[in-house]
């Protein structure tokens, strides 16, 4: 099939963007009859939506995956962050101290040489790179302009320089690509040996991408760089028209906002929480030899100092910690004089990273005691505040739980895993049955460098890489007490009632949304299992 090109400088020249009022910020897609092979940017309004939908959805799109959706040319944050995930700093700094080389060689063989360098002697098992840390970076780096016109057309074929492991996962499920058009790695033995496969292109004609209800009014059209030649070639084979995007015109994309994203992201995986770009990874590798020797300062006085004292030394290093605590939250009486109980209080939070109990156990200015459900030896062992691992055994949870009650306060995350983005997990119910007097604990973590979370790496590090971080941000909210009636014995609600209300408020004070996702959720996303085999890292 022979094909027109055309640059999208032409093809921006016949978006007619009208001036649009302050209270409109929608742009829509229209296929131009005047202009049979160009798009035409018009204002949005209802019926001209219904006009597009329609004429759009029967339209096949062969669209380049970095040119058309990724605002950024460079590829190299991508493979640092396979690099780094894959084999740590090592591998890490090996790609950047080859990157000028890459950058003078460039093209394919540049290209070639990243993927040699980070997936080389990777086991296949451990590439899901693509599904658990990509698909964050990739959304950062999306421009709204290529988003809107590839989620316009009704079926979508992605072609990409990557190797199919990092892109496939993205696309298929957060674009809703038909067909992904990518080299595979090879493997020998389970290992990868660095090499990717020549791109097969065959099977891609258009009638067979629509298969038998191939539309009568049906278009394929195409969308790539000017400098693959490549893939003008392949989608000239299937596109009657092709459209061309200059980097000219892509310095003034704007970023898909997050309320805009096809699907809510809730789960990443990765150590690294920022983009990595050259200068920034530089950044990053100056900054390690100080970060350790903060972490380690700051391990010795969170381990040997009363809290009086570490509080205001961890503040002089950098670390940001704020404690809000309602009033009636505390465990007074109205006189004032301290209650006499016979069981200790049960403080609920949400699970941000492994140290939350022992934020709480500061914020509270108390001895506690927390209930884990994964949490790796060498932290047990180091950790300043008894910690007591649960079995994932119903009945005898309980009655551990129940008699640590007995001897104290506890500190439990009922989400049973860590989440890194503003919505909470489905919350177990097995610490409302418990006891009545339970207290709330909204807790939220930031972090400038490092994650201090992980689903498949060795959680042993989470404590390491959360307090090598310049600015690492703690923010603690000990909420209102559930009132009696709100609670399982004196107000006969059921567990699950009370173990959604604690949830709900809790969001309520983070702003967070609530889910009913679960662990087994989350690490099957992103490690493949049910997260009970990595629990002993």
């Amino acid at each position: 099939m022979s094909a027109k090109f055309f640059s999208l400088e032409a093809l921006s020249s016949s978006f007619k963007v009208l001036s649009k009022p302050k209270s409109t910020s929608s742009l829509q897609y229209k296929f131009s009859k005047s202009h049979a092979t160009h798009f035409k940017f018009q204002k949005y309004n209802s019926s001209l939506a219904y006009q597009l939908g329609g004429l759009m959805s029967n339209t096949v799109l062969f669209f380049q995956f970095e040119g058309t959706l990724l605002k950024s040319s460079s590829l190299f944050p991508y493979f640092m962050l396979v690099a780094f995930e894959a084999s740590g700093f090592l591998r890490a700094l090996t790609l950047f101290l080859l990157y000028p080389f890459v950058c003078l060689v460039g093209g394919e063989l540049g290209l070639n040489i990243m993927v040699f360098i980070c997936f080389f002697g990777i086991r296949k098992e451990k590439m899901r790179i693509g599904n658990s840390v990509l698909p964050k970076f990739f959304l950062e780096d999306v421009g709204i302009e290529g988003f809107d016109v590839v989620m316009k057309c009704g079926k979508k074929v992605a072609v990409s320089d990557l190797p199919r492991v990092m892109v496939e996962g993205f696309l298929k499920d957060y674009v809703g690509v038909d067909v992904v058009v990518a080299r595979e790695l090879r493997v020998v033995g389970g290992y990868c040996v660095g090499l990717m496969e020549e791109m097969n292109t065959k099977g891609l004609e258009s009638s067979q991408i629509l298969g038998d209800g191939k539309p009568s009014n049906s278009q394929t059209i195409g969308i790539c760089c000017h400098n693959k030649f490549l893939h003008q070639q392949l989608l000239s084979q299937n596109c009657k028209n092709v459209f061309l995007v200059s980097e000219a015109e892509k310095r003034n994309w704007k970023s898909l906002p997050r309320e805009k994203y096809p699907k809510p992201l809730i789960f990443h995986d990765g150590r690294l929480a920022f983009r990595p770009t050259p200068i920034a990874t530089l950044a990053m590798f100056m900054w390690l030899p100080v970060g350790f020797c903060i972490y380690f300062i700051r391990f010795i006085v969170g381990m040997f100092l009363p809290h009086c004292l570490c509080n205001p030394i961890l503040a002089f290093t950098g670390t940001i910690t704020t404690v809000s605590v309602q009033p009636s939250s505390s465990n007074t009486s109205a006189n004032g004089e301290d209650q006499v109980k016979p069981r200790g209080r049960l403080y609920a939070c949400n699970h941000r990273t492994l140290l939350d109990p022992l934020y709480v156990q500061v914020a509270t200015d108390k001895s506690l005691t927390a209930v884990t459900y994964s949490l790796s030896k060498i932290n047990e062992i180091i950790a300043p505040m008894k910690t007591i691992r649960l079995t994932r055994d119903r009945e005898k949870d309980r009655n551990q739980m129940d008699k640590l009650l007995s001897q104290g306060d506890l500190v439990v995350c009922p989400e049973g895993t860590t989440c890194r983005e503003p919505f909470l997990l489905r919350f177990s119910p097995l610490f409302a049955e418990l006891t009545d007097d339970i207290v709330p604990v909204a807790i939220d973590v930031q972090a400038d460098m490092f994650y201090g979370t992980t689903a498949s790496g060795f959680k042993f590090l989470d404590p390491i890489f959360h307090f090598m971080n310049p600015n690492p941000v703690y923010t603690i909210r000990i909420l209102e007490k559930l009132q009696p009636s709100d609670t399982c014995m004196f107000g006969g609600k059921s567990r699950f009632e009370v173990a959604n209300l604690v949830q709900n408020e809790i969001g309520k004070a983070l702003g967070f949304k609530c889910t009913s996702l679960t662990r087994k959720d989350k690490y099957m996303i992103l490690a493949g299992n049910d997260g009970i085999m990595k629990e002993s890292r």
